[in-house]
């Protein structure tokens, strides 16, 4: 019975967003993956702004769209350098800048949020927002790897609160994950996957479960990998290579960690295992947790479990 009831209330209910026609966007964080959801957003026709704490960090996050968006001119207007010029003016004059969150989300459809991955932090950002955006407006995070519930805790608004985790680079990845949490409507969740698919995306349902489904399935292929070269079976670079002739791999594990960052490989997996300690899919691994130690994060670092120029 208690089911039922739930699953009536949440399919009818009483909140604000009905099929909410998301024009107007504010991603909250310039970095590489706010800059690259504002760019995907702002060439689909949304009006989106751009919010961070100083400008000189706007600033790099418009000339990063700016330079990736004349990388896809260079191939959708190959031999039309007018059109090519035309589209870019186009794609910008959609973006705006703020430092001004607050202001900025009053006038907003979705807020995006592509920030550090620090529960605390994000909770913060979003528990001031709450108090100064419409009923109307839904919240999303851009996690890989923390609960979308916990984040939603710090608002009022849990049926208009979900998740859409974009893929890096997220102008050439085609893959958002769509995250629901019990709290979630229907109508909430209708209009994120339809957001998505308004960006050109291909959206994907997912339960608000450790790493979604894709993170969930790679994280620990990934975290065996490395003991299985801790155990003395396999060199890194043999494993490597099993995996991208033997399984069609484009990278193998090792080369995927430092591709995603060693640092914060073992953030999520420290994460993960202070939530379910007994699942053995999440036990640390000492060989990660030295190299982080060092310093030694992968390509942007310099030096992962591959030394690179």
């Amino acid at each position: 019975m208690a089911f039922f009831v739930h699953h009536f209330c949440r399919r009818f209910s009483t909140s604000a967003v009905r099929n909410v026609a998301i024009k107007h966007v504010t991603v909250i964080g310039g970095g590489q993956m706010g800059a690259g959801i504002a760019q995907v957003a702002a060439s689909t026709g949304h009006s989106v702004t751009v919010v961070d704490t100083n400008d000189d960090i706007l600033q790099k996050a418009v000339k990063g769209i700016e330079g990736s968006l004349k990388r896809v001119v260079k191939k959708k207007f190959a031999d039309k350098p007018e059109a090519a010029d035309a589209y870019i003016q186009s794609v910008l004059q959609n973006v705006s800048t703020s430092t001004d969150a607050e202001s900025v989300v009053q006038h907003s459809d979705l807020v995006v949020e592509a920030i550090v991955e620090n529960l605390k932090i994000k909770q913060d950002v979003f528990g001031r927002l709450d108090k100064a955006a419409p009923s109307h407006t839904i919240f999303a995070s851009n996690t890989s790897s923390l609960p979308i519930s916990d984040i939603a805790s710090a608002t009022n608004r849990l049926d208009r609160f979900g998740g859409l985790h974009f893929f890096n680079p997220v102008p050439m990845m085609k893959l958002v994950e769509v995250i629901g949490t019990s709290a979630t409507s229907q109508e909430t969740f209708d209009s994120l996957l339809n957001f998505s698919k308004a960006l050109g995306k291909t959206p994907v349902s997912c339960k608000d479960t450790p790493g979604f489904i894709v993170n969930r399935l790679l994280v620990p292929y990934m975290m065996e990998a490395i003991r299985l070269h801790e155990r003395g079976h396999g060199s890194k670079e043999d494993i490597d290579i099993a995996m991208k002739l033997g399984a069609g791999y484009p990278m193998g594990p090792f080369e995927l960690g430092d591709y995603v960052g060693l640092d914060t490989l073992k953030f999520i997996m420290d994460g993960w295992n202070a939530m379910d300690p007994e699942n053995q899919l999440f036990v640390p691994s000492e060989l990660l947790n030295k190299l982080v130690a060092e310093g030694k994060f992968g390509r942007k670092s310099g030096e992962g479990f591959y030394k690179y120029k």
